[in-house]
C-alpha cells in the first residue's frame, strides 16, 4: 500500500477541492448560459437620450453582452423622469429581478431615502448594486454673457441654473450650495436629461449649470473647456483639484466652519459613484454574481475601452460589493449633518 505524509494528504485535499468548485463553476456558468441563450437583457437608463447616462449606458449595452453567458442580446430602452427616480422605484417594486434587467440611474439617486424623500420607494440596501463605471468630478459652470466669472460673484448677483428632476445632481447641488453659502443661485428645474440642460444654457434660457460632470463635458462638449471658451467654470465639487481644471476651486474650499466641511463632504458622496448600474433586489445570488462579473469584464475588454475612450468617456471601475458597503457607510453620517443638507434641498 502506497503511504502518504501530511503535505501529500494536504496537496490531494486541496487538489480534489479545487476539481470540485471547477465542476461546480462549470455547471453554473453552463446553467447560466442555458439561462440567457436567446434572451434580451434591457439596459434602462433614467434619463433622455443624449446625455451621460445615457452615453455610459449605450456603450456598455454595446459590448456587455459577450460578456454575459448565453451572449443575450443587450438592448436600450430611455425611462426619463424626476432625475431617473421613476426608474429606481420600477427597479425596486415592479421589473423583473430575473437579471434580464439593468438599470442606469444618477449617482445621487443612493441617498434620496437619506435625505427624507418620501417619492423614493427604495430601500439603498435590499436593490442589487451591480458596479459603477466611473468616478466623477462635477462642476458648477457659466455663460460669459452671464457676468459669473468665479464662484464669489454669485454671492452678490444672481443667476439661474438649469437642471433635471428632483433628485438629480443638477438639481440638488446647486440649491445645496446656495443655501450652505448664501449665494445667489436659482434652479429652473424640469428639464428631461443633462443635454437639455446644457442646450438651455446655450440658448440663454438659463444662465449656467449648478453641477455638470467633467466626464460629460468631455464626451459632449469640449469645447467648453477651450481658453476662449464662452463659458466660466468657477467651482468643481470633488475629492481634490482635477488634473484638467488646476486653477479651479473646489467647493471644500468655501467652506469656513467644521460644520459646512461636513456638509461638502457628504454632499461630494453623491458623486463619488458616478455611472452606478442597479438591479432589481431579491435576486438569485448566481445571478446577481453573473451580472456582476459580467460588467467588470467588460470594463477590462480593450474593445470596450476604445469605445469609450473615442467618446473621452473615463471608466474607473467599482464593484456591486464595494459600492453597497459606501452606501451603507455614508447612511452612518452624523444625524444633524444629513438634516443640514436635507433642509438645503428643499
Amino acid at each position: 500500500m502506497r503511504s502518504f505524509g501530511l503535505m501529500s494528504l494536504f496537496t490531494l485535499a486541496v487538489g480534489a477541492y479545487a476539481a470540485l468548485s471547477s465542476a461546480a463553476v462549470t455547471a453554473s456558468e453552463q446553467d447560466e448560459a442555458d439561462f440567457y441563450n436567446g434572451r434580451t437583457v434591457q439596459l434602462m437608463i433614467g434619463y433622455s437620450a443624449g446625455g451621460g447616462y445615457d452615453t455610459y449606458g449605450r456603450t456598455l449595452a454595446r459590448h456587455l453582452g459577450k460578456h454575459i453567458p448565453g451572449n443575450p442580446n443587450v438592448v436600450v430602452k430611455n425611462v426619463p423622469g424626476a432625475g431617473s427616480l421613476v426608474l429606481m422605484n420600477q427597479i425596486a417594486n415592479t421589473l423583473p429581478n430575473d437579471g434580464t434587467v439593468i438599470g442606469a440611474v444618477n449617482s445621487g439617486m443612493p441617498f434620496e431615502p437619506l435625505f427624507g424623500n418620501e417619492q423614493a420607494q427604495f430601500d439603498v440596501n435590499d436593490v442589487s448594486w451591480l458596479g459603477n463605471l466611473s468616478l466623477v468630478t462635477s462642476v458648477g459652470l457659466f455663460r460669459k454673457e452671464s457676468g459669473i466669472n468665479k464662484w464669489q460673484d454669485l454671492e452678490t448677483q444672481a443667476a439661474t441654473v438649469g437642471a433635471t428632476g428632483a433628485g438629480s445632481n443638477t438639481n440638488t447641488i446647486p440649491r445645496v450650495l446656495a443655501t450652505l453659502f448664501d449665494l445667489k443661485m436659482t434652479v429652473i428645474a424640469g428639464y428631461p436629461g443633462s443635454n437639455d440642460v446644457g442646450l438651455a444654457m446655450e440658448r440663454g434660457e438659463v444662465d449656467g449649470m449648478g453641477s455638470a460632470f467633467l466626464s460629460t463635458i468631455k464626451a459632449k462638449n469640449p469645447e467648453w473647456l477651450e481658453s476662449d471658451s464662452d463659458v466660466n467654470i468657477v467651482f468643481q465639487l470633488g475629492r481634490k483639484r482635477h488634473p484638467d481644471l488646476p486653477n479651479v476651486p473646489l467647493v471644500s474650499e468655501m467652506a469656513k466652519t467644521d460644520r459646512e466641511q461636513q456638509a461638502v463632504d457628504l454632499l461630494g458622496a453623491r458623486l463619488i459613484m458616478g455611472r452606478p448600474y442597479v438591479a432589481p433586489p431579491g435576486m438569485d445570488p448566481e445571478r446577481l454574481a453573473t451580472l456582476r462579473k459580467a460588467i467588470e469584464q467588460t470594463t477590462q475588454d480593450p474593445a470596450f475601452l476604445e469605445d469609450a475612450s473615442n467618446q473621452g468617456l473615463s471608466i474607473d471601475f467599482v464593484d456591486g460589493e464595494e459600492m453597497q458597503t459606501f452606501f451603507k457607510e455614508v447612511y452612518e453620517y452624523p444625524k444633524e449633518i444629513v438634516e443640514l443638507l436635507n433642509a438645503s434641498m428643499q
